[in-house]
């Protein structure tokens, strides 16, 4: 089973990543009414970090290091080379839940070197291709470099720089850029007649404005981040109607990931509303919906989306999405949508504890699915 597990390095992130998909929410829905607490760190601050950094990342370096050298049609990354940067992540990741400082520490020391670890690889493909496109994997190495500054402001104590850093510099530009590479390629696979558009000037466009919102927030001038955020919002609408997710919804596992990126412009929109409101001094504000539509509704359903399409075709199953699947999938955009309505208007429930209810049913249920994916054999008898 081990020599199964470590064949692959989606396998090893992936399955952490999967563990903390479950564990992080869980731990919020017990931090929410006070049931746990860690005096090391405040609630808000593990949370994000435990989102931002002990959860997402574990997906990103499992499917980058396995795509990454087939976009440079490069040597694929060896055992040796990503074995300790997953091992060192996951057990960061798991120390990060000792309510010890100097336990807590240790827990970012390790998680950081991992992450540093996964990176080397990755740039040594880079230099050695001679792809004659490489702006893909650069613009997702150098935005994954970030993530790790991000990392080490956490370790520093830059707490606000490391959530701001961790959003805006990391994981946004990083989907996007992956959204733009992969989605109208997985389109041109699956839908007859379709013409791939993606634009290179807009990703850049799109990116450098997640920098300029970072730079903004980090100024403390978020009443000045509709310039960028409107911007962005527009952009990714002109995306969204190029790439037909009209066409998408005659196969399932392509309509998860359009949907998903659907989310992208409904935060964006969301964060230039509400600085608009703080440059007009209006009395409405969004709250954290726009931060929630994003991490849950694009982030989280991209996940599933993009995981899910990974796990089956690299165990040698079909490319297809089953019913399960697609209801699950359908339970995060309630789970972001439920988190949202309350910064907007009443609602018998507890919104947060409702939210997080819906994403620990739907990321369990899928776990139970796709977490033997990664310690069982191929089902075609292939290496890998």
């Amino acid at each position: 089973m081990w020599q199964t597990y470590t064949a692959a390095p989606h396998r090893m992130f992936f399955l952490p990543g999967i563990v903390q998909a479950v564990v992080v929410i869980s731990w919020w829905l017990l931090a929410l009414p006070g049931q746990i607490s860690d005096a090391s760190l405040p609630s808000a601050a593990m949370h994000g970090w435990l989102v931002l950094y002990g959860l997402f990342p574990f997906f990103i370096f499992g499917f980058l290091l396995t795509a990454v050298p087939n976009w440079l049609n490069a040597r694929a990354i060896a055992r040796s080379e990503y074995l300790p940067a997953a091992l060192l992540m996951s057990l960061g990741a798991v120390l990060f839940y000792v309510p010890v400082t100097g336990v807590k520490t240790l827990a970012l020391l390790a998680h950081l070197a991992g992450w540093l670890w996964a990176l080397w690889p990755l740039l040594r493909r880079l230099r050695e291709s001679e792809a004659k496109d490489k702006t893909h994997p650069w613009l997702t190495w150098w935005a994954t470099l970030l993530g790790a500054v991000g990392a080490l402001a956490m370790l520093l104590g830059q707490t606000e720089m490391a959530m701001i850093l961790g959003l805006w510099a990391f994981l946004t530009p990083l989907f996007l850029t992956v959204c733009h590479r992969m989605l109208p390629w997985f389109t041109s696979r699956v839908i007859a007649n379709y013409v791939v558009i993606r634009p290179l000037s807009p990703l850049v466009a799109m990116l450098a404005a997640c920098l300029a919102h970072a730079g903004l927030e980090m100024a403390v001038l978020p009443h000045w981040t509709w310039l960028v955020d409107l911007p962005l919002a527009l952009m990714t609408l002109w995306f969204i109607s190029r790439w037909g997710i009209a066409r998408s919804f005659s196969v399932r596992l392509l309509a998860m990931l359009h949907i998903a990126f659907v989310w992208a412009a409904v935060a964006f929109v969301l964060y230039g509303v509400n600085s608009l409101a703080l440059w007009f001094e209006w009395s409405w504000s969004a709250g954290r919906a726009p931060l929630h539509a994003l991490g849950m509704g694009f982030f989280g359903a991209m996940l599933l989306g993009m995981a899910s399409r990974v796990s089956l075709g690299h165990s040698g199953r079909k490319l297809e999405c089953d019913a399960t699947t697609w209801g699950l999938f359908w339970l995060i955009q309630a789970a972001a949508l439920v988190r949202m309505l309350p910064e907007f208007m009443p609602l018998p429930v507890d919104g947060p504890l409702l939210s997080g209810g819906l994403w620990l049913i739907a990321f369990g249920l899928w776990a139970m699915r796709y977490a033997p994916m990664t310690w069982r054999p191929r089902v075609d008898g292939k290496p890998g």
